[in-house]
């Protein structure tokens, strides 16, 4: 960690940075303040910002976005950690130090877009959701690579540890958990069976990440992920791809769009689909109806449910 020699604030919108500048450059060392988004300056009186400093925005309950420049080269330990609706970062991908546990416990990390091109799609693009995957879903620091992300090497080591996620038994763990006593006593987390729900609902969200984002993905894994959600759509003996779907994207159409190009909206489960609509999400419901009333020849499927 820098020396830090002169310290002071500098205003955002909504709150204050504190930094302090050293031989080294300026450091961001603490954050207060309500905003959702904060972009940190490159020069803060005249000097570069390189460093942000251990637990600098630390449980930050409000921060969703935060821009850092092309000038840093050291995040230190807990810099971000447990930002509890942190789900986009923009920094350069280039060589810098990591401290440990930068986003532990980020759990609604989506993107670590590539500083200056954030706005490009395609590869690019996948790659900022992957990478960010390593550290909110797969819990693979050693994944955490600006220089390598997207190469062939990188997405093979990338795809092995997801892989290894989704061939885990559903109650793996639970028994330690218990043991360890990690929950509290009679809450529903001690059940197994929802213990096991969770496990499913967490390969979901995995498997379906990684297809939506299906840069250097091979047939074969695609196959696998494939076949996973299809074991959990409407109607099956578990419904978690359709239960992650209703509840977390309820009105987000491209999930919508991807769960019939999986081939996941059949004849034998559309009308439970509509049932579990019930009057909300009516874009959506309209959507599928559409949908179904083209590929499975229902020429009622509009006149048997209102919106």
């Amino acid at each position: 960690m820098m020396t830090r020699k002169i310290r002071g604030e500098l205003d955002t919108a909504h709150g204050v940075l504190a930094y302090g500048i050293g031989q080294d450059g300026a450091e961001i060392y603490g954050y207060r303040g309500k905003d959702t988004e904060v972009v940190v300056p490159p020069i803060i009186d005249g000097c570069a910002v390189t460093h942000i400093g251990k637990k600098a925005f630390l449980s930050n309950k409000m921060l969703s976005v935060i821009s850092l420049p092309e000038t840093v080269v050291r995040i230190d330990d807990w810099a971000f950690a447990c930002c509890a609706k942190l789900h986009k970062v923009i920094l350069p991908y280039h060589r810098m130090e990591i401290g440990q546990g930068i986003f532990k416990d980020c759990f609604c990390l989506e993107q670590i877009v590539d500083e200056g091109v954030e706005e490009r799609k395609g590869r690019r693009v996948d790659i900022s959701y992957l990478l960010a995957a390593t550290m909110s879903r797969l819990e693979a620091f050693y994944l955490f690579d600006f220089e390598n992300a997207g190469t062939v090497e990188w997405l093979t080591r990338w795809d092995s540890r997801m892989m290894s996620l989704m061939e885990k038994r559903d109650e793996e763990g639970f028994s330690k958990m218990l043991l360890c006593g990690e929950e509290d006593y009679g809450s529903k987390d001690n059940n197994l069976d929802y213990y096991m729900e969770q496990r499913r609902r967490d390969k979901v969200r995995l498997a379906m990440l990684r297809l939506m984002h299906d840069y250097g993905l091979e047939p074969s894994v695609r196959g696998q992920l494939e076949k996973y959600l299809l074991a959990h759509v409407k109607g099956q003996e578990t419904e978690e791809t359709w239960k992650v779907i209703l509840e977390e994207y309820g009105d987000d159409l491209c999930y919508y769009q991807f769960l019939t190009k999986l081939g996941g909206v059949t004849e034998d489960n559309f009308q439970a689909m509509m049932e579990d609509m019930g009057d909300r999400h009516t874009e959506m419901k309209a959507y599928l109806m559409k949908y179904h009333s083209k590929n499975h020849g229902s020429e009622n499927a509009f006149a048997a449910f209102e919106l």
